[in-house]
């Protein structure tokens, strides 16, 4: 079968940074289903691990961790699916990605495919929509108030792929009030036009900004990008017994400007349920079937900006120096082989 890989971490300007492979069709047993790939979406994770992570000597490495394909066998174990079906979902960081016209996914982690939104629509979500569910639900608990706060979160890069998903879902299943940061025009009529409440630049101080919104103090803050910068930031603008969740990765976090205010920090990483086998690690297909019930009943829409064709290595190259510049707005896809 087709796929893209690389045997040598480096910068993407290499000519072996992503190249075209053939790979023996994997079989599925167990909880694994076989899924025949139609499209894919290319995220900061895909970029971050072809920069640092090196293969078993002699062996390819293949990314991609968002997919939208069908159904064409299933291991023993497998309930609730059947050949045929159509499905989405952001797979293991532990095991090989979705770049492939073959997948092997666990079940468990896999939803329905919404049925109004075509292949590429779909591939947009998968990755960025469990991170967001599990961020503002299972770690910071949105629907928790905190006393005394703002009913407000911020949402720090509310034009990216995460964030973009994250404005939706607090807006479609809760009453709080939506803050975004955006720095350029176009990343602020994004986030506006996906429901974002009020628009403030992170460019500049954050505090000062939501102070003037006149609303209070937030209860919650979610860093999707360049927590390091903010962080002094987050620590002032932020409620007393607020939660602050970030999914970035700072080389230093100092988090002793929050003791005072006794805000607690939350990590979410949405590979953690799969990495480890977690006994709720079913939570993931749950939740991504509620995501297509609220996709296709219209409360929530794609975060697809952009679709390339086909799937293969100069295409894939081209999507991770996009997502590597910081100029992306929503999300990428890449479909057919």
């Amino acid at each position: 079968m087709k796929a893209i890989g690389y045997k040598i971490p480096g910068p993407i300007d290499r000519p072996d940074a992503l190249v075209d492979i053939d790979l023996p069709r994997p079989e599925a047993t167990g909880h694994d289903i076989l899924v025949e790939v139609a499209a894919i979406s290319v995220n900061p994770v895909d970029t971050k691990v072809r920069r640092n992570a090196t293969p078993p000597e002699g062996e390819y490495r293949v990314l991609g961790w968002d997919a939208v394909g069908t159904v064409v066998a299933m291991g023993d174990a497998v309930t609730g699916f059947s050949v045929g079906d159509a499905v989405f979902y952001a797979g293991s960081l532990t095991r090989p990605g979705a770049n492939s016209q073959f997948h092997l996914v666990d079940s468990r982690i896999v939803g329905r495919k919404p049925a109004s939104l075509t292949n590429a629509e779909a591939a947009a979500l998968p990755l960025t929509a469990i991170t967001a569910w599990e961020m503002l639900f299972d770690r910071i608990d949105i629907r928790r108030p905190v006393p005394g706060a703002a009913n407000a979160i911020l949402i720090i890069g509310g034009a990216g792929g995460v964030g973009s998903i994250t404005i939706q879902l607090v807006r479609a299943l809760t009453d709080l009030t939506v803050i975004a940061t955006a720095s350029r025009p176009e990343t602020q009529a994004w986030v506006k036009e996906l429901g974002a409440h009020h628009v403030i630049d992170h460019a500049k101080p954050l505090a000062a900004q939501v102070e003037a919104l006149g609303i209070g103090a937030p209860a919650f803050v979610f860093s999707t990008t360049e927590t390091h910068r903010h962080l002094a930031e987050v620590q002032a603008l932020i409620a007393p017994q607020g939660r602050f969740g970030l999914i970035d990765d700072p080389e230093n976090l100092d988090i002793m400007g929050f003791k005072r205010k006794a805000v607690s920090i939350h990590w979410e990483l949405m590979f953690t349920r799969p990495i480890f086998g977690t006994p709720d690690m079913d939570e993931q297909g749950k939740l991504l079937n509620q995501v297509a019930d609220l996709v296709d009943a219209g409360r929530i829409r794609t975060t697809l900006t952009e679709t390339l064709s086909p799937i293969n290595a100069a295409t894939l190259k081209q999507a991770h120096a996009l997502i590597e510049s910081g100029k992306a707005r929503g999300k990428i896809v890449i479909e057919g082989f």
